[in-house]
């Protein structure tokens, strides 16, 4: 197979190797010769269009023509532009969602089952701290405890410095506190030590108010202003948490408590024919079992936001997704930022041109579940089903808005690569194989299958297993590289 046409109604393909200028392509339908050498993932027109005629691929329209394209051009960035411009106005118009088939037997894994009820699928110790100025004191405190403190059944101590936590107002406040809240509830970590300073504006007493309610077994604090020495006191903290964490054992527990967060980052032309189809398709036997999915990335939704807005489970979801939707694109328009100058320098060398058609992969991950809950930046899932949540395309701020929803591991789509990792697993899905090859120590899986032959419902399966696996201890590569960051949204200020 030399190029692939997603939809039948498509008047594009998709080079699947570099083509030459001069080759004949055979089609079902007939043949097209190519005019221009065409690198691998990027299109290649199969009509003739005008300008202003709608250039469609899967099966929607990505853009319109620039310029007069023949059968056999390159189409790209140089005749095809966006039709997107600022927020815009929606009716809901549900579709039918056909239920998703029901297995005979719900699958299980091994996890932990926390005093209240909650399951993690790590049995990690976490440092949260409440501002950046103690990030080193953290640091620290990680390395000592992983090399003093031993028990039996606790899988790692680790810390996620960032920069604020002080000289924050408003909503960048707020912002900070709830993504640190968030992480601070997570099953994943049978024991937190929530570190602050002292001064800070994200003091101790008021983070415990968003906070709510915690077990005092699995949520100790420290302020580092208040002790003589804040490594020995953290240390004999830790020592605490670990002797608490230990007590946790592996244990069946129903696939159906399983909450994934879905991301994809540094695309290409195969991400939407591979790789998001696929963890769509993972996150439909995740919604069958009775677990719980969580998509991100708004921005990554225009152009595509109403395949996801009309499978509202009802009007007041649809609504709350309108909001959301608009309210990015506000946030855009206000700091001068047309919304659909999207598609990054990778992206677009790889064959993705306007954000339409960026959109239209990325919404893939989604698979075909209702949309049953809106989340808002720092709000946890709480619904089972599909989820959509606020957050930028920024790959950490991204996936870290994710586990603090409370996803217990993140499926993350890649064209390019990315060595990132998040506070939870982070698994890495290729979109060919050629990056799966050559970038073993960052890819978990490779996605580039379904382009030599293999089907997408065996490979859903087979990456469903894994997914088992993974939650029943099985380490990623972000896991073995140690590679564990977070990034907090921040709105900045309009001048």
């Amino acid at each position: 197979m030399t190029v692939i046409r997603i939809k039948p109604d498509d008047n594009v393909a998709v080079a699947l190797r570099d083509l030459a200028a001069g080759e004949i392509i055979t089609l079902e339908d007939g043949s097209v010769t190519v005019r221009q050498d065409i690198p691998a993932g990027h299109k290649l027109a199969l009509a003739e269009l005008n300008p202003g005629e709608k250039v469609v691929k899967y099966g929607y329209p990505i853009g319109v023509a620039t310029a007069k394209i023949l059968p056999g051009d390159h189409v790209h960035a140089h005749n095809l532009k966006t039709s997107l411009e600022g927020t815009l106005s929606y009716s809901y118009q549900p579709v039918e969602i056909k239920p998703l088939p029901v297995p005979e037997e719900k699958d299980h894994f091994q996890g932990f089952v926390r005093s209240d009820g909650s399951v993690g699928i790590r049995n990690e110790i976490w440092i949260i701290n409440t501002v950046g100025c103690v990030n080193k004191v953290a640091e620290l405190l990680a390395r000592k405890a992983r090399e003093w403190i031993r028990m039996p059944g606790v899988e790692g101590i680790y810390h996620f410095p960032h920069p604020y936590g002080c000289s924050q107002l408003g909503e960048d406040h707020m912002n900070t506190q709830k993504i640190l809240a968030g992480l601070a509830r997570h099953p994943n970590a049978a024991g937190v030590l929530v570190l602050g300073l002292g001064c800070e504006n994200n003091q101790i007493d008021q983070f415990r108010g968003v906070l709510g309610e915690y077990d005092p077994r699995r949520i100790l604090f420290l302020t580092a202003q208040e002790v003589e020495d804040e490594i020995t006191t953290g240390l004999e903290l830790l020592e605490r948490l670990a002797r608490y964490a230990a007590s946790f054992r592996r244990q069946p527990v129903s696939a159906s408590r399983l909450k994934i967060g879905l991301k994809c980052g540094g695309s290409d032309a195969f991400s939407g024919i591979t790789a998001n189809p696929l963890v769509g398709a993972l996150s439909d036997i995740l919604l069958a079992q009775g677990g719980t999915s969580i998509l991100t990335e708004v921005p990554e939704m225009f152009g595509a936001e109403t395949i996801l807005m009309n499978r509202a489970i009802n009007r007041d979801v649809f609504q709350r997704l309108v909001e959301l939707i608009n309210g990015f694109k506000v946030y855009f328009l206000n700091h001068g930022q047309v919304v659909y100058e999207n598609p990054s320098p990778g992206n677009k060398a790889g064959g993705i041109t306007t954000l339409e058609e960026k959109s239209l992969g990325c919404t893939q991950k989604g698979g075909q579940g209702a949309v049953v809950d809106v989340l808002r930046y720092g709000e946890q899932a709480t619904r089972v089903g599909l989820n959509i949540l606020e957050g930028p395309g920024n790959d950490l701020v991204a996936t870290t808005a994710l586990a603090a929803a409370g996803a217990h591991l993140v499926l993350f789509t890649t064209g390019r690569g990315t060595p990132l990792g998040c506070p939870v697993p982070t698994v890495k899905i290729s979109s060919n194989s050629s990056l799966y090859t050559r970038k073993k120590n960052w890819i978990d899986f490779d996605a580039g299958r379904l382009l030599a032959g293999s089907t997408l419902p065996d490979l859903a399966r087979e990456l469903w297993q894994y997914i088992l696996e993974v939650a029943s201890g099985r380490k990623t590569q972000n896991e073995i590289n140690d590679f564990r960051e977070i990034a907090i949204f921040k709105q900045g200020v309009t001048l």
